[in-house]
Parts: structure tokens; C-alpha cells; sequence
């Protein structure tokens, strides 16, 4: 109901634009002017006791996030994607979003988490399973401006099969090179993709 209420009770109380976005019990809201939302911020910390809630200190800031303001800590972590304003190729001033540090490094450990465990399954066994991983990580943070973060799970993940296939047995079966070309030639590892081109955070420009 908080959305609701941001747009029934807060909008009509501020003097610039503002709007929430909100997903399960995350959420983001943005105001033109400074004051709105620091007048926000207690308005919400009342309607939560209200309700015998309260905010979550450690995910809850106030920043200001603004194209005029680059490189001054005007980013914040969202659904799993670290928000900032920088410049494009173009020398336009663009919002990008790419999977936060925490996100990703909790991805990596699980994957890895999961090889290890799986590691004496035949190999096509490993892999196809695999790959439906990768394919629900990429529909995910395959966003624009993302491929660079997919591209670097792609490469951690093949790392972490090398490793953990070679210790099958006592001894080494393969070395890097052999095991990329393997890959390449018997199984596929899924490559990443961008999952939409038009997924540009623009509600905050």
C-alpha cells in the first residue's frame, strides 16, 4: 500500500515532481527538490510505526542523484543493479544500471557452491543444467550497458568448471587451453546475451 499512499497523500504535499518505484518491499523514491524528500523521509518513518514497521537503516539514504552531480557517491543498489549517471560514447548524459558488487558476488559463490557439488555428474548432465543457470542470470542483468558484467560471469563460471572437473580424478585431465577448446567443440557453454535494448533507467531524467 505504500505506493498508493505516495500517490494519494505525498504528491500532494510536496511543491516539485516526485515518484516511487517499488517492488515487493524494495523501493525508490525521487524528488525534484531536496527538502521534499527529507520532509518525505520522516513523513515515511511515522506511516511505518504507524503500522509497527520500520526502516531498514543499512538499505535506507538519501543521495542526490543528479547528471550535475557525477562521481560525488550518487549511485545506490537497486533489485540487484547498481544505479549512477554517467556519459555515453555520444558524450550524452545517461542513467546506466549493471549488477551490483554485492549481487554478483553472491551469484559467483553460489554457482560455484552448486559446480562443486554437481562435479561428478557426466559432464553433458553438468553442463545442460548449467547452461538453464546462466540463461535465467542472463534474462535477468542482460540489460544494456551490462554485457561487460555477463561477459566477466561467463568467464568465471568456465574458471570454475576447469577447476573443478580437474579434480575429478588425482590428476590433471586437461589443461585451460584444452578444456576452452572442449567446451567450444563438445558441450557450449551459454553465452551471454542483452535480453532487452530499451531497459534504460529514464524515470529519473
Amino acid at each position: 500500500m505504500l505506493d498508493l499512499w505516495f500517490e494519494k497523500v505525498v504528491k500532494r504535499h510536496v511543491k516539485g515532481e516526485s515518484l516511487i518505484v517499488a517492488y515487493a518491499d524494495d523501493f525508490v523514491c525521487a524528488f525534484r527538490y531536496k527538502r521534499d524528500a527529507e520532509k518525505f523521509m520522516k513523513a515515511l518513518e511515522k506511516r511505518l510505526n504507524k503500522f509497527g514497521l520500520k526502516l531498514a537503516k543499512e538499505k535506507t539514504k538519501l543521495i542526490k542523484f543528479s547528471r550535475f552531480s557525477k562521481n560525488r557517491n550518487g549511485d545506490f543498489d537497486f533489485l540487484g543493479f547498481t544505479y549512477r549517471w554517467e556519459i555515453s560514447r555520444k558524450g550524452k548524459d545517461i542513467i546506466t544500471h549493471k549488477t551490483s558488487k554485492k549481487k554478483f558476488n553472491l551469484s559467483v559463490q553460489k554457482i560455484k557452491e552448486w559446480i562443486k557439488k554437481n562435479r561428478h555428474c557426466r559432464i553433458r548432465k553438468l553442463i545442460d543444467q548449467l547452461n538453464r543457470k546462466l540463461k535465467g542470470y542472463y534474462n535477468y542483468y542482460g540489460v544494456t550497458g551490462n554485457y561487460t558484467m555477463l561477459e566477466k560471469m561467463n568467464l568465471i563460471v568456465k574458471r570454475l568448471l576447469y577447476k573443478w572437473l580437474n579434480r575429478r580424478s588425482q590428476r590433471k585431465s586437461f589443461n585451460w587451453k584444452d578444456f576452452g577448446k572442449k567446451l567450444k567443440e563438445r558441450y557450449q557453454i551459454q553465452k551471454p546475451f542483452i535480453e532487452s535494448r530499451d531497459k534504460q533507467m529514464e524515470l529519473f531524467i
